[in-house]
């Protein structure tokens, strides 16, 4: 039992000190110590006294440290408020998991710029370190640089920290090419219902890889002997599976055609990515993606991911939601026209600034300033496609924004099994949302909010737009348990309190 608590304690310090973008060099040096010995600590192989633990939170500014228990994490929310002024889009949380995964093809340094703080990106990072990546945050803990080791060590992955992250499916592209044979841990991530990895593996066979699931791993061999000699089709144009066809594609010796690939912006950030590391890509931005391979990456690449339109989206949705005039700078408008359009026919009031370049050099921004609107249901249903359609990710916003809307509008979330359900926690807080069937929502407006506690959604957008709504809400809400929110969003109660919302974080002790 006590090594236990050790192990435990060894976690939430080690979560503190990357929370805080330090070394444990730079965590021993602040304790007086040797950086051995925080590693024994961090891995439960160390006693530790209560002063120590106390030095350490005090070192790392973490009460949670400091109280040596992790409670989960809660929102208490005063609603009611307006929010103002101007805020900033982070970069692309999808983008930066995918590019994380792509380090993989690359065995010199890599350094990817402004990279999202958020629980996912953690957990990958964790992952990545297990098997012997070299990882540390730069310049005052806003860049990130990463640098492999000549061989990776699978058999020492954390496996803990795979099995939270879906994005872990997507070291399959990148490993097939390191190794013949090697274990991941089944992919996890948001409860969103049944999501098969056939689509993956059907375009991943094509280059030799076979998969034996059992046990909770996935059983990967690979045979060179096999490699694509006609275009890859993909069964279903989804992201992460053009990614991994990419990343796959990236490092074969010659050229591989994918058709019905993704378009989508986290696409087409690993392919500009894929672009800095030597792989010529063609038809970025369409459905037909060329990709000229190089067998041997070994190259110093530093890259910006760009910004990201489902937070852009989160952000426009808090304003209306609230009623309230606020400048959401950095937005990506390539990947957010549809949703804009789908507004204005709503009644809308915004505007925006010419277009400017992202640090990527190629995605194109914005600045959308939102005023206050007297918003009309959509005469359409509001259903997500394939980009350059509406955003899947967006589809759940919209609940909220129809939740404030004169009339009925039909939402029709297609791609997901569980998610509208979800959407149905706003009837906690006064929205009148009748579920259809397990992909259809209806939503009745204007909705008069009121405040509530609840337990947060167990899926990222859905989560997030449960807090919109009680910030919309007169009194006090609590929302409880929002790992979830973490995994997808950068200190977003601290940044909603900056224009004006009042969001306290708590845990219970």
């Amino acid at each position: 039992m006590a090594d236990d608590y050790l192990v435990r304690i060894g976690k939430l310090i080690r979560d503190a000190r990357q929370h805080r973008g330090w070394t444990q060099t730079q965590l021993a040096e602040a304790l007086g110590t040797s950086q051995s010995a925080v590693n024994r600590i961090e891995r439960g192989n160390q006693n530790i006294s209560l002063e120590m633990i106390a030095r350490i939170g005090e070192a790392l500014d973490s009460e949670i440290v400091s109280l040596g228990y992790a409670g989960p994490m809660h929102l208490r929310v005063v609603g009611g408020r307006r929010l103002s002024g101007a805020i900033d889009v982070k970069t692309s949380k999808n983008a930066c998991v995918a590019l994380l995964c792509a380090s993989l093809l690359n065995k010199g340094r890599t350094v990817l710029r402004r990279v999202a703080r958020i629980e996912e990106v953690y957990r990958l990072l964790e992952v990545l370190q297990s098997i012997g990546v070299r990882t540390r945050w730069i310049n005052d803990g806003v860049d990130l640089e990463l640098v492999p080791p000549a061989e990776l060590d699978m058999a020492a992955i954390d496996a803990e920290a795979a099995v939270r992250t879906r994005s872990i499916i997507m070291f399959l592209g990148p490993l097939l090419h390191r190794m013949d044979a090697f274990k991941l841990p089944y992919a996890g991530g948001c409860d969103l219902g049944t999501r098969t990895i056939e689509p993956h593996m059907i375009a991943l066979r094509r280059f030799g890889l076979d998969i034996a699931a059992t046990e909770g791993l996935y059983h990967a061999q690979v045979d060179r002997s096999i490699s694509p000699d006609r275009p890859i089709v993909l069964t279903e144009r989804g992201d992460t599976v053009t990614e991994n066809a990419l990343l796959a594609a990236a490092r074969h010796d010659g050229v591989t055609v994918i058709r019905n690939a993704s378009s989508n912006y986290m696409v087409q950030d690993l392919c500009f990515f894929l672009e800095a590391l030597g792989v010529k890509v063609e038809g970025i931005g369409t459905t037909t993606l060329t990709v000229h391979g190089i067998p041997n990456i070994d190259v110093d690449v530093d890259y910006s991911p760009s910004e990201d339109p489902v937070e852009a989206m989160s952000l426009l949705a808090a304003a209306v939601v609230t009623e309230s005039e606020l400048t959401v700078r950095r937005v990506p408008i390539e990947f957010l026209e549809i949703e804009l359009a789908v507004l204005e026919e709503m009644g809308l009031d915004h505007d925006r600034t010419p277009e400017y370049v992202a640090d990527n050099g190629r995605t194109r921004l914005v600045d959308l300033t939102v005023r206050p609107s007297k918003l009309e249901a959509p005469i359409d249903k509001i259903h997500p496609m394939p980009f350059p359609g509406l955003n899947i990710d967006n589809v759940p916003f919209f609940a909220a924004i129809a939740a404030v809307a004169s009339g009925k509008t039909l939402i029709h979330d297609w791609v997901y099994d569980n998610r509208a359900i979800y959407l149905t926690d706003l009837n906690r807080l006064g929205g009148r949302l009748q579920l259809l069937d397990p992909h259809r929502v209806l939503v009745e407006g204007p909705t008069r909010w009121r405040a509530a506690e609840m337990m947060c959604p167990p899926a990222l957008r859905p989560a997030v737009v449960v807090l919109l709504a009680m910030m919309a809400a007169e009194g006090t809400s609590v929302l409880r348990n929002v790992y979830v929110i973490n995994r997808g969003y950068e200190d977003l109660a601290e940044r909603l309190n900056s224009i004006g919302a009042q969001i306290e974080i708590f845990r219970d002790i």
